[in-house]
Parts: C-alpha cells; structure tokens; sequence
C-alpha cells in the first residue's frame, strides 16, 4: 500500500526512528537500511523490506520502482514523505533518498556450512560499528561466507554498521555467539583458525593457508585474549615498519583475508 506522512508526530514515524537504538531494534526485531543501493543488494540478495520511505515530489528512480514492486508485491507498504523526516529516520543530515525497514536476519551455527565458502571472517568483542560494516564489506568482497560476531561485539544491524556495510549486511551469514559455541563448532570440523596477534613472530605471508580458513581479529584496543590465542591453529602478524605498532582491526583482517585469496587463487 503506498501513503503518504507528512507529520513529524506521526506514530509511524517515531517507531521507526526509535529503530536507530539497539533496545527498539530487540524489541521490534527489525533494523533499518538506507540507500537506494543498499537495498537494490537487499533485494538482489532476496530481502525485501516490510517497508519503504521515499523522498515526495522526486522523480523515481528506475532501481527505485523496481523495489517498490517487489514491497509491494509482499504486502508491503510504501510511505511518501519529506526529506526532512526521512533525515530524522537515519540520523543523517544528507540522507539518502530511500529508507528500508528490514525484519532481522537470524543466523546461528548450525545454519552454517563451512565447506561454503573457502573464506569466513570472525571477530571477538568488535566495539565500532563502522569497523564491522568494513569487516562485513571485506568479506563479501573476497567472497566470504560470513563473519562469526564473538562475544560482546557491537550490533551488525545498528544504521552505522549497516551503512558501513554497504549492502554486504544482506549478502554475508553474520553469526553472533559465545567463544565457547564458535569454538566448538570450530572444532567439530575441518577449516584452518588464523589468529591476527603481535604475540607471534610468523609473518602472515610465510604461511600456507589451508581452506576453509577463518580469519580472527580480536577487539580493537586489547587484540585477542590470551586463551583465545592458545586455540588458534596459527597466529601471524603483519610487518610494522614505521612508527605505529599495529593496524586498524578492520584494515588487519581485509589484508588478511586478501592474503588468503591470494593463495587460493595462485593454487589454482
């Protein structure tokens, strides 16, 4: 059904920017989206939003009517309003011209094939969202399976990381668990855990990596706990030849996992 809202009291309209806040988003099940690219990967990755906010009064993109026909053809609804509501949905001064509201996606372990992908990513207690959405990105760009969320990390569904994701919050398996759970379906298995640490003197290119390989950054000020190291299969470390004595947790794992496919596509 397509309306229209024009009021910034409307109750519609609050519920939904209420979904910028993790405790709303729980207590909803559902997240946000924004951008008419990110939710053109949505749909193309089989996702369609319960509903869409478009800019009023803007000619609509050809992208743009093709996603309100899939919303609307799974009962969706479709909600005309100002640009000056929908930059209160996403938090966003210039935000983008549409808004999708998106039911959460559960993934746990046992809806995991590791022989799916040759690449999956893991990290423990990632605290910044921008941080995992560029984790998410680098996987589905190295043609991941999936991240595995350990611990406390940050919520993969909050409109940062999403945006940060850059469509790849729908194309990627996220996985949240306790180190416990990952690393006794780990172990269930076969697959290679390649541990990013300082504690190591093997340098990340050194090794001959064996597949399904899981990439394991740790949180981005304290790295990985020691007992978490112990488990790994291999720790490498990367050369720090200037003044800085290590990466940003999200550049660490894309040079890591660019290391891996690097292998892959040479054995090949």
């Amino acid at each position: 059904m397509r309306r229209e809202i024009t009021g910034f009291s409307n109750p519609l309209i609050k519920r939904v920017r209420s979904l910028r806040e993790k405790k709303h988003r729980k207590r909803e099940n559902k997240f946000i989206a924004e951008g008419l690219r990110i939710l053109t990967e949505a749909r193309e990755a089989g996702f369609i939003p319960d509903m869409i906010f478009l800019e009023q009064g803007q000619e609509e993109h050809p992208l743009a009517a093709i996603l309100c026909d899939a919303v609307e053809s799974e009962g969706g609804d479709i909600i005309e309003t100002s640009r000056e509501i929908i930059s209160k949905l996403t938090g966003k001064d210039n935000a983008q011209m549409v808004v999708g509201v998106f039911e959460d996606i559960d993934v746990t372990l046992n809806d995991i094939d590791r022989d799916d992908a040759d690449i999956w990513m893991a990290v423990q207690d990632m605290r910044d969202p921008g941080n995992l959405g560029t984790m998410m990105r680098t996987c589905d760009a190295v043609g991941g399976g999936g991240l595995f969320l350990i611990d406390d990390c940050t919520d993969p569904f909050s409109v940062e990381a999403v945006r940060a994701s850059m469509g790849a919050v729908f194309t990627q398996k996220i996985i949240k668990c306790s180190w416990d759970e990952f690393i006794a379906w780990k172990q269930s298995g076969t697959g290679q855990l390649i541990g990013t640490s300082l504690n190591t003197e093997k340098d990340y290119q050194a090794i001959s990596y064996e597949t399904p390989a899981f990439v394991l950054t740790g949180n981005e000020a304290q790295g990985l706990p020691p007992e978490y190291e112990k488990s790994c299969d291999i720790l490498v470390k990367m050369p720090m030849k200037g003044k800085a004595d290590s990466l940003n947790a999200a550049i660490s794992s894309a040079v890591m996992s660019y290391e891996v496919l690097n292998q892959i596509r040479r054995k090949k």
